[in-house]
């Protein structure tokens, strides 16, 4: 099963690089095969475009508002929004924006996952904040168990 680990997110807003940090310190160490990690920082529609390249999973890190205090780790199964959705703005490409891009693409992923973190401060200015920063270890662990636990197709069985 080939899945993309995408971090997204802007590293000039502080908090909104917490996506490219996680996937940075998941990438210093090489994924397993069929794994990809990859920071598409704010090109949400170049993301999109590269899972129409054949992927079966998804899992995005992106800052996510939770409605927690800062730093808390989220974990969510979206499905693909349904329809043809809003037209595309490629200057505000979250995840939600991304799932609905894949969806009027014809984009089929059988398994998807957004790990978010609550931000604390998203103005202008580079770096995480503490809160923010403190989880990024953990979010990487919590991306390698997702992993772990991804489904696998019959092939990748057969060839196991």
């Amino acid at each position: 099963m080939r899945t993309l680990v995408a971090g997204v997110g802007n590293v000039f807003l502080r908090d909104d690089g917490f996506g490219v940090e996680v996937v940075r310190r998941l990438a210093a160490n090489p994924p397993p095969d069929g794994i990809r990690v990859a920071d598409f920082g704010i090109r949400g529609v170049h993301l999109a475009y590269e899972l129409m390249d054949g992927y079966e999973g998804l899992v995005l890190v992106d800052a996510l508002r939770c409605g927690e205090p800062p730093g808390t780790l989220c974990v969510l199964d979206p499905e693909l929004p349904a329809g043809p959705g809003p037209p595309v703005d490629a200057h505000d490409m979250g995840p939600e924006a991304v799932l609905a891009l894949l969806r009027q693409l014809n984009v089929s992923l059988p398994w998807v996952r957004v790990v978010g973190c609550e931000p604390a401060d998203l103005d202008e200015g580079m770096g995480l904040s503490p809160a923010v920063a403190g989880a990024v270890d953990e979010a990487v662990r919590l991306v390698r168990r997702l992993l772990d636990d991804r489904p696998v197709s019959k092939e990748a069985k057969d060839h196991a």
